[in-house]
């Protein structure tokens, strides 16, 4: 079992208070979900002070990244009304509506990826996991794909600040671009993004020969995959990859974001990963041994994200579960109990024609990472 107190989730009650409205796929809800579930397993330390309380960051704090004029935007935004000029800066349209409390959300979700930064770096803490946190598409003056706040580059932001390496790396099933623009051309992060090819998905950036520029070359890094890449060949190029890059960069910190809308049932993309190869990535990740800020992302099969994160947080604390969900969780939710529903998912595999391109896409993103990236980085 971990060492007690070394891993502690950062979160707040009044996450739930906020909504992007009934018919938004992302669902604040999916948060408090997932704390139960963690509570159900019994994987809080104390059970009077279950996690460490968000708050909500300082206008200074986002100014780190994002501009004065944009601010004033998402401000004007906070009654759930679209301001004049709001459609410039990305505010109205389906994936970013302008909703009451847009701006108390922000704050508080980017107050809990800080909150989540101060624990490793003052605290003593190994592991910071911030669920809410990871909306990694908001660039410094537009609000894009659910995110208003890039709560992961103003945490990143101040880390390297105070002159520690950071590695960002990114798992969500959407390419992490409003991280990787933030840092495309400083050596001072090394982002990694693996996700759903461009070309298939939103954003529609994220290829491999996107290293970055200037100083930063070589220190951007990103690995399309075919739709339909099962957990075998997400494991095989995430390992080629992954872990020789963030051990020749030596990080002081790592921080990921750990979005589960890569899960097979996920309705809005259409990688076929299942819960045992997410934790795989996980136990991988854990293994290094690196002082890490984990936050949250996508992922919009409520349960799916309950699961997976769940099943995440008991790797980071090194506690084994059962696999079965408790029943009292079952029956506090209502689950139609004639299903069974476990942490693990299906093996679900790939095959045929479709196996074989994903494998030649997958393999070709290494091989073009091997060839232009390696060799700056020293591997």
């Amino acid at each position: 079992m971990g060492e007690l107190g070394k891993e502690v989730l950062v979160f707040s009650s009044q996450f739930g208070s906020h909504s992007y409205g009934p018919h938004h796929p992302l669902k604040v809800e999916r948060l408090q979900l997932t704390m139960d579930l963690i509570g159900t397993y019994d994987l809080f330390d104390t059970p009077g002070e279950p996690w460490v309380e968000a708050h909500e960051a300082e206008e200074e704090d986002l100014l780190r990244f994002h501009s004065p004029e944009y601010l004033e935007i998402l401000k004007k935004a906070n009654t759930g009304r679209i301001p004049s000029k709001g459609g410039g800066y990305g505010l109205g349209s389906g994936d970013n509506p302008a909703f009451p409390g847009l701006y108390d959300w922000s704050l508080l979700v980017t107050g809990a990826t800080l909150e989540c930064v101060r624990q490793v770096r003052d605290e003593g803490r190994r592991i910071a996991f911030n669920i809410a946190g990871g909306l990694h598409h908001a660039l410094a003056s537009r609000a894009a794909g659910f995110c208003y706040i890039n709560d992961p580059v103003i945490g990143i932001t101040r880390m390297i600040q105070d002159g520690l390496r950071v590695v960002y790396l990114d798992v969500d099933v959407h390419h992490g671009d409003g991280v990787e623009a933030a840092f495309y051309d400083t050596d001072q992060v090394l982002t990694i993004s693996l996700h759903q090819h461009g070309y298939t998905l939103f954003p529609g950036t994220g290829f491999p020969d996107e290293i970055g520029k200037g100083p930063g070359k070589g220190y951007s890094v990103n690995v399309p995959l075919a739709p339909g890449t099962d957990d075998e060949l997400y494991l095989w190029a995430f390992l080629e990859v992954v872990p020789p890059l963030v051990r020749a960069y030596n990080p002081d910190v790592l921080v990921t974001q750990l979005g589960v809308d890569t899960l097979v049932t996920d309705p809005l993309a259409a990688l076929n990963l299942t819960t045992n190869g997410f934790s795989m990535v996980i136990q991988e990740i854990k293994s290094w041994g690196i002082k890490w800020v984990a936050l949250g992302g996508g992922g919009y099969n409520s349960m799916n994200v309950a699961r997976a994160w769940t099943k995440a947080w008991s790797i980071m604390k090194e506690v084994d579960i059962p696999d079965a969900l408790p029943e009292s969780f079952i029956t506090k939710h209502r689950l139609d109990s004639k299903q069974s529903f476990t942490l693990s998912d299906p093996v679900h595999k790939l095959s045929g024609e479709a196996a074989d391109n994903a494998r030649k896409l997958a393999e070709q993103a290494v091989a073009s990472i091997k060839g232009s990236v390696f060799p700056i980085l020293d591997v």
